[in-house]
């Protein structure tokens, strides 16, 4: 990786906070936001639990015309980029020396969804915007031109490892030296009440179980979970060369030094036990750590059955029983494309204010050996850490972040 990379921005909006402090404000006072979800075009004789977003607060220097015909994701992925952007004050390096990569694919049903149903009697009336905008390239392209953005932009589609994937891009792309910077976005992915649907009947979102307790619902490694909850989220971290960040005199929030991808070869949904050991073992042997020296895991954690049981074996198998863990899901719901990026900000907020979030509705955790973050922040300083994010389709991705101090 040569002189390293670092994170020198972060932007967030989330369902608990927009901007990063307000997030991490958010995160350490265990607030949620869970309800019945009222959005347009995501309810149909079904009351899906979810949290969803108030209305996202640009500034004013992005124009009203950028966003006449912006999807609610394009929208969430402005809001992050201009936090990150402006944090790492990008506008000092060559455009062709930064680049965009977009976690994400499929991320804007609930639009489409909404499109189809208004004009499906009346298609000679579409309106021409629709051509480019049901395109995933669109949310990029509105974020290169916003931003100036010259150097190399496109998405990557990892289903819920998608955020992370995305920095794995753009990690690749600064180490190569093609870039000095790019700027990974896990996109937002807006649901409609056909992916909904077709969710809870895989039997991956929840909930049965509580159905009248929206705020019971999101139980990530308790023993009475019984599926996802959806979040709307949506994060951006800028990964600029060590080298190009100390010219500058950035002062990162801490060095990638560990990565693996690991596939599963496995179309279906059902998690590998084997994959998951096999990315945190890559990660930890690319950063040259010993499993012991983990001060802090975040973890998948979704509250899938299966899929919590099968991770709690991994991190046992892996070595990282020892290490700090909470869930951020069960604070701001499953983000799906999302999530690996939001949960990476979550972690370098943590380890920068030396604090840990509680994990909410983690009553009777299905591992208590395990050492859990409970109803309560507590203080730790974190020096190392690792962040996990697994996909449909039998992906496994781990990341290594080290503390700069």
């Amino acid at each position: 990786m040569g002189a390293g990379s670092v994170v020198t921005g972060l932007g967030v909006v989330s369902a608990i906070g927009q901007g990063k402090e307000a997030f991490a404000d958010a995160l350490l006072q265990g607030r949620t936001a869970f309800g019945f979800m009222q959005r347009p075009g995501r309810q149909k004789d079904t009351r899906f639990i979810g949290a969803e977003l108030g209305d996202i607060c640009l500034p004013s220097d992005i124009p009203p015309q950028a966003l006449r015909t912006a999807s609610l994701s394009a929208t969430a992925a402005l809001a992050v980029l201009h936090e990150a952007w402006h944090e790492a004050q990008l506008g000092e390096l060559d455009p062709y020396r930064v680049g965009l990569i977009v976690g994400g694919n499929n991320i804007q049903q609930r639009e489409l969804t909404a499109v189809h149903d208004a004009y499906r009697e009346r298609m000679a009336f579409l309106r021409p915007a629709y051509g480019m905008a049901f395109l995933d390239t669109d949310v990029a392209g509105l974020c290169s031109a916003q931003f100036g953005i010259r150097g190399a932009a496109f998405t990557v589609g990892g289903a819920s490892a998608s955020g992370q994937l995305a920095i794995l891009q753009a990690r690749q792309l600064v180490a190569s030296g093609e870039l000095d910077a790019c700027v990974a976005i896990g996109a937002l992915m807006d649901l409609s009440y056909w992916e909904c649907r077709g969710l809870r009947a895989l039997g991956a979102m929840g909930s049965t179980q509580f159905a009248e307790r929206p705020d019971a619902a999101c139980r990530p490694f308790d023993r009475a979970h019984d599926g996802f909850i959806y979040g709307e989220c949506c994060a951006a971290a800028v990964i600029e060369s060590e080298q190009s960040a100390s010219r500058r005199a950035r002062a990162p929030y801490a060095r990638l030094s560990g990565w693996a991808m690991v596939m599963d070869a496995n179309r279906n949904p059902d998690p590998s036990h084997e994959g998951e050991v096999r990315a945190m073992r890559d990660a930890l042997g690319r950063a040259g750590w010993r499993a012991g020296q983990v001060d802090y895991v975040n973890p998948h954690g979704t509250a899938s059955v299966i899929g919590d049981e099968t991770e709690v074996a991994a991190l046992k198998e892996a070595g990282l029983g020892g290490a700090w863990i909470n869930a951020t899901k069960s604070l701001t719901g499953h983000g799906l494309t999302a999530a690996g990026a939001v949960e990476v900000a979550a972690t370098l907020i943590q380890m920068r204010k030396g604090r840990l979030h509680p994990c909410r509705n983690l009553d009777d955790p299905i591992d208590p050996s395990l050492r859990w973050v409970g109803p309560e922040a507590v203080d730790a300083p974190i020096q190392t850490a690792l962040s996990l994010s697994m996909g449909f389709g039998g992906i496994n991705t781990a990341l290594c972040w080290e503390a700069m101090r």
